[in-house]
């Protein structure tokens, strides 16, 4: 086992957790912080064989932790998100430091967010058990069975948060678990291992195996003796996963970012509109579910635009780990160089720069909030992910025209639409999207749907809608009178 790492005061493993124990790899990979570029260590890269031990474990751990009743594994996630609040201080600075996140966004929203997905699921499981549906003929008990080994794949933008978000329904449910974290923030699951080993987790129960996707992760997704994968990430990458599960039959739930319209109405609150606006400048814009095109009504375009500006003028850019910063670094150096190689072709094409457009003197990783109009409708910089501080903007004449550009692209993830209420109700129920927020943004209950249509991925996660995925649903017929068989029954 290789000593801890100390990030920025924060020890944390640099190796798998595996049947309940750490696992060192020989092979390595460096990590660095997206705030500066310095070194954060050096983190064991699992290895099929490293894969094959978590899947063998997971699967060693499944029958006993399937068995436990719901009340059971209530106390123990209750316990694990003890756990989680009480090294809060820990994962709010070592996410910032590892991904860049907001420490701000961590202390308020996510650590409790992180929690709340362990206990409102295993909740929920309660209310889940033997669903009866009666009929003249029987007695219908709906079971929600655990479906057995589960995957989860998380993106580096959040790392704890969708972590948690798959995790909690998935061993509600009873299944056990392999995550795959992300390469460029592995961090923040490492210390959720020891969060959940301090809570008594079952060896076995929940597995980590960190790594990159063309190793660790072709190995998971390959596994025949998988009973699910939940992956939240790019188009590309859930294509390759989807083929590879296919070969097994194994089901997968995807959640794949979107490019979400931000439609602002004609009898809109422009100052409510504009200030919502520049909250999609948080993380970087590097958040699935940001409105990224401004679809703004041609009458109103020019007042939204000054008072939009004037926000986005205000808002403090730097390091994420200090309390008022709003606007925190890009990930990655390949990432900023994506996010450049974007404005610089929209640029080229005829976009016009209303604010922005340049890297940020805050750091190699920092690029300033831009806003880019004058843009076709067909255009990479309007159909593509950025997935970095990069808006659009385009204007429109009717609320025909609002919902043709809305749904003109391949993603439908999320949106939001400013307008009167009822007017605004009436457009969002046109636009073709997984969810859309009226006069507000980031509105989100653990019981609604979340997901998207088109090629924002398959699938719903939330409320019952998790434990479909998670759970094998089984139908235990009673009938209410003696059964004659009969070969006309089927």
């Amino acid at each position: 086992m290789t000593d801890r790492l100390t990030v920025s005061g924060i020890a944390v493993s640099p190796d798998h957790y595996i049947d309940g124990r750490r696992v060192e790899s020989d092979g390595k990979f460096d990590l660095f912080s997206p705030i500066d570029r310095s070194p954060l260590g050096r983190i064991s890269e699992g290895t099929p064989e490293q894969v094959d031990q978590a899947i063998a474990a997971a699967q060693r751990a499944f029958p006993a932790w399937a068995a436990l009743s719901a009340e059971e594994r209530r106390d123990h996630l209750y316990r694990f998100a003890d756990e989680i609040k009480a090294r809060g201080d820990a994962f709010c600075t070592l996410e910032s430091t590892d991904a860049g996140v907001l420490l701000s966004r961590m202390r308020h929203g996510v650590v409790p967010r992180a929690m709340l997905n362990l206990t409102f699921f295993v909740d929920h499981a309660l209310t889940l058990q033997d669903r009866p549906i009666e009929t003249p003929q029987a007695t219908h008990r709906v079971r929600h069975d655990p479906a057995g080994v589960v995957a989860i794949i998380t993106p580096w933008n959040a790392p704890l948060m969708l972590t948690t978000w798959k995790l909690g329904p998935a061993l509600a449910a009873g299944n056990t678990v392999i995550v795959k974290p992300p390469e460029w923030a592995p961090l923040t699951c490492s210390l959720l291992a020891d969060a959940a080993d301090a809570a008594g987790l079952p060896p076995g129960v929940l597995n980590i195996v960190q790594g990159t996707g063309s190793v660790t992760g072709a190995a998971l997704v390959s596994d025949p003796r998988l009973a699910r994968i939940s992956f939240t990430g790019s188009v590309p990458t859930a294509k390759w996963i989807a083929q590879a599960a296919g070969a097994n039959l194994v089901p997968c739930s995807f959640e794949l970012g979107g490019k979400s319209p931000f439609i602002v109405l004609e009898d809109a609150d422009l100052d409510g509109a504009a200030a919502t606006g520049a909250l999609m400048y948080r993380n970087a814009t590097q958040v699935c579910l940001a409105g990224t095109r401004f679809l703004v009504h041609e009458r109103i375009a020019e007042d939204f635009v000054e008072r939009m500006r004037g926000y986005v003028e205000n808002l403090r850019i730097g390091d994420p780990r200090e309390e008022t910063t709003e606007v925190g670094p890009i990930i990655h150096p390949r990432q900023i160089e994506k996010v450049k190689g974007y404005v610089a072709r929209a640029a080229e094409a005829g976009a016009e720069v209303l604010w922005g457009g340049a890297p940020h003197p805050a750091g190699e990783l920092y690029y300033e909030p831009t806003m880019l109009t004058n843009v076709a409708q067909d255009s990479e910089i309007v159909q593509s992910e950025v997935f970095g501080p990069v808006l659009t903007l385009q204007t429109f004449s009717s609320d025909d025209q609002a919902i043709e550009l809305a749904n003109d692209v391949d993603y439908g993830l999320g949106g939001v639409c400013y307008g009167e209420a009822a007017h605004a109700t009436a457009v969002a129920d046109r636009v073709r999207t997984g969810f859309i927020w009226i006069n507000s943004f980031g509105i989100r209950d653990l019981a609604a749907p979340f997901g998207g249509c088109k090629r924002s991925g398959i699938g719903r996660e939330g409320g019952d809608w998790s434990f479909e995925f998670f759970c094998d649903i089984k139908d235990v017929v009673l009938p209410k009178k003696p059964f004659q068989a009969s070969f006309s029954q089927r």
